[in-house]
């Protein structure tokens, strides 16, 4: 034989011999050992049952317990209300306080004393898009309050609150939020034309003074304001 045909004859390939290993379990096994399973399950859970019948003073003391909890932790969160009630009657701020506020947290404080006085729903909606809402509350005569907020750091120092600003509000807290009441407030001083305007758009201006007897004083501002609409219900 040539050197040519040994070189390009290709080994014989061996046989791989399987080596004996574990079997796979079958589905009879496992089938088994769910029924067994079961079984188990079932035998602890009659033998417990069967423990608690002759032992029920145990589910006697369990209830007792449990109720005890549960009323242990209703009266901690009515006290804990009863609480945030007092401290919210108790909320009191001076001008000094409202000045320093950044303008976010000016209408924070607003909402803030709309609870004081009552309305729990009060909630601030400030921001980009609020069409000329910064506060929404509902009063417990059932009138829907729409507050515009204008803080100035300066007080009466800083630019005034003049007739654009009202124009705003009167052009979306009724056709657009359903406003009863529309309320301007503002730390600042407001322009006499701005004034006129609110007297005839039925709207209301909370000038620097005015906030300044609500905000440290516990009377409402429904009390303090003049021609507010009459209740939609009773108290």
């Amino acid at each position: 034989m040539s050197p040519r045909s040994r070189r390009g004859r290709r080994p014989v390939a061996r046989r791989r011999t399987r080596r004996p290993g574990r079997r796979r379990p079958r589905a009879d096994d496992r089938l088994i050992g769910l029924v067994v399973a079961a079984v188990l399950a079932v035998v602890v859970v009659a033998a417990v049952v069967e423990w608690l019948l002759a032992h029920w003073w145990v589910l006697v003391l369990v209830g007792v317990l449990t109720a005890l909890a549960g009323g242990g932790w209703l009266a901690r969160a009515r006290q804990r209300a009863r609480w945030e009630a007092v401290r919210a009657r108790g909320l009191r701020y001076d001008l000094a306080q409202l000045d320093a506020l950044h303008h976010s947290r000016f209408e924070d404080a607003v909402r803030d004393l709309m609870r004081r006085d009552g309305c729990p729903d009060a909630l601030r909606v400030g921001g980009g898009g609020d069409l000329g809402a910064d506060v929404k509350a509902t009063d417990p005569y059932g009138r829907r309050w729409v507050i515009q907020c204008k803080h100035r750091r300066d007080g009466l120092s800083g630019s005034a609150v003049g007739t654009p600003d009202l124009q705003v509000l009167n052009g979306t807290a009724r056709p657009v939020h359903g406003a009863d009441v529309a309320v301007i407030v503002t730390n600042g001083r407001v322009t006499t034309p701005a004034v006129d305007f609110a007297r005839q758009q039925r709207l209301h201006v909370v000038d620097r003074q005015t906030l300044a007897v609500w905000a440290a004083g516990s009377r409402p501002l429904w009390e303090l304001l003049r021609a507010v609409p009459p209740p939609r219900k009773a108290s």
